[in-house]
């Protein structure tokens, strides 16, 4: 039974979960949080300070010897809105590392908000769809709308509880003139979703992080309930609460029930967020879900090991994120479709002369379906445009590594060859080097079999003999094969030079 880590370095605090995957089910067996505020200077100053990043530091030795103690098969270790802001982000990372050994990624606000629906889905059975998800953690504040376990729309706003406080909060407690501004640029932000939530007409919100915990748990108490079913609070409750908050001091905020000391300081910003939310988006309120980042770091972890839901929820991800990718660039989708259809056929006939890993079957899945996304920007220099395109582009469900791996893929499929000078080949681990040469030849022969767009073929044989790979093309009835066989044959100097073997074309 293997045990997976999960690690979330964020703006105001820094939390592990360990959990161990016991048949379909992943068990918690290990949780840990701290303040430790890595993001309290960033965002005005742009640089993390010294004893922000010493005591996170101090914190994470901790979780790594609790990943040790607990023998956790697998780590990962990501950081949110403190470090994509962070001029010295690098020197942290760099710190990081030699204290533990981890390797820490800084992920997207979108690739954030993925990860927290994936943790929820993957773990809480919803009823009501749409479903509005609202994650506001220290630095920034993630909002997704998901109908049927997909995600239909996702935005990253700078509404972070710390960064608002740390940019407009200088009173204690706060003046009317800084809450006014406050108040107007939260409702600038949102201007950039309200239109789409109200579209969507969400009939369940779902709010996670720990603003979320203590204006739900102080709407319990106001309410003088011990709510232990689950916490929530309504519109009218946010607003009361935003308001209540706002005229007390860090002190006397403290007292409420579900605020510690260090909420209590950047309290006031987060509650006027949802309480903006809750108004201009016609919310009538929230529940709260213990449930984000974390879990859905160990659900991605679980699924590449083979948890099925965890790896069906994965697989939608990625494939709305590519679908989605192809009509924005005017992708034409039958033929992408239909090349990937020719890669997958190749990729297992062929396993026993390329011997690939097995994850790049859907690496060159996800590169058949944008290969041609460069035509976007302009046909001339079109790969070179689709590799930065794949490499720059936030596709959901896939880390910036992997990005680059089907970038890479997709790049050469014009008249030029990958070599090892390329940037996008050096751009590349060692071991990925030589296996996306392989991939981006059997990518073109694949494309080859498609280059009349006119899904002329019927069948394909492959059949491996010694120095020889036959490869046989049947035509579909009343159609013609001399354009794709043409194709075919001019791959044949360069499948020798890859894989050592002769490449036999034959129109059967």
């Amino acid at each position: 039974m293997p045990n997976f880590a999960a690690v979330d370095i964020g703006a105001n605090s820094v939390r592990l979960k360990i959990a161990r995957l016991e048949g379909r089910r992943l068990k918690v067996v290990h949780e840990d949080r701290q303040v430790t505020r890595l993001g309290e200077q960033v965002f005005r100053g742009g640089f993390l300070s010294p004893k922000s990043m010493g005591d996170t530091v101090k914190v994470l030795r901790r979780f790594h010897r609790a990943a040790q103690k607990y023998a956790a098969d697998a780590v990962r270790v990501v950081a949110t809105s403190a470090l994509r802001g962070a001029r010295n982000g690098q020197a942290f990372i760099d710190w990081v590392h030699s204290a533990t050994g981890w390797k820490v990624e800084t992920i997207s606000g979108i690739e954030e908000a993925r990860l927290i629906h994936l943790g929820l889905v993957s773990n809480v059975r919803l009823s009501a769809w749409p479903v509005l998800m609202v994650d506001l953690g220290g630095g920034s504040c993630e909002l997704t709308v998901s109908s049927r376990r997909h995600i239909k729309f996702v935005v990253s706003l700078p509404l972070g509880a710390v960064r608002l406080s740390e940019e407009f909060l200088q009173h204690d407690p706060p003046r009317k003139l800084e809450l006014e501004r406050l108040r107007g640029f939260i409702d600038r932000e949102l201007g950039r979703a309200v239109g789409r939530i109200l579209a969507a007409r969400p009939r369940a919100v779902i709010a996670t992080s720990g603003t979320a915990a203590a204006l739900a748990g102080v709407a319990a108490a106001l309410r003088k309930q011990d709510n232990t079913s689950g916490l929530s609070a309504t519109r009218r409750e946010v607003a009361k609460i935003a308001k209540l908050l706002a005229r007390k001091t860090v002190q006397q905020r403290n007292a409420y029930p579900g605020i510690g000391t260090r909420r209590a300081e950047i309290i006031v910003a987060g509650a006027m967020v949802f309480a903006r939310l809750m108004e201009r988006a016609d919310l009538r309120g929230f529940r709260y879900s213990p449930l984000g980042l974390r879990d859905g770091l160990l659900a991605q972890m679980a699924a590449e090991h083979g948890r099925p839901a965890s790896r069906r929820q994965l697989e939608s991800d990625r494939r709305d994120a590519l679908m989605a990718a192809t009509a924005h660039y005017g992708v034409d989708l039958k033929h992408a479709l239909q090349v990937r259809s020719h890669a997958m056929e190749l990729f297992t006939a062929l396993r026993a002369v390329h011997r690939l890993p097995a994850v790049y079957r859907e690496w060159i899945s996800a590169a058949a379906m944008l290969y041609e996304v460069g035509n976007y920007l302009n046909r001339a220099g079109r790969h070179r445009h689709t590799h930065y395109i794949i490499s720059n582009s936030e596709i959901l469900g896939y880390t910036p590594e992997e990005r680059r791996v089907i970038a890479g893929i997709a790049r050469y499929l014009g008249n030029s060859r990958p070599a090892p000078a390329d940037p996008p080949i050096k751009l590349l681990p060692l071991d990925d080097r030589e296996h996306v040469v392989k991939a981006s030849l059997l990518l073109r022969l694949a494309r080859a079999l498609e280059l009349g767009r006119g899904s002329h073929v019927r069948r394909i044989r492959v059949r491996p003999r010694g120095a020889q790979v036959r490869l046989q093309v049947t035509a579909k009835r009343g159609t013609e094969l001399d354009l794709e066989i043409w194709a075919l044959e001019k791959e044949r100097a360069y499948f020798r030079d890859v894989f050592g073997r002769e490449l036999v074309v034959e129109a059967v």
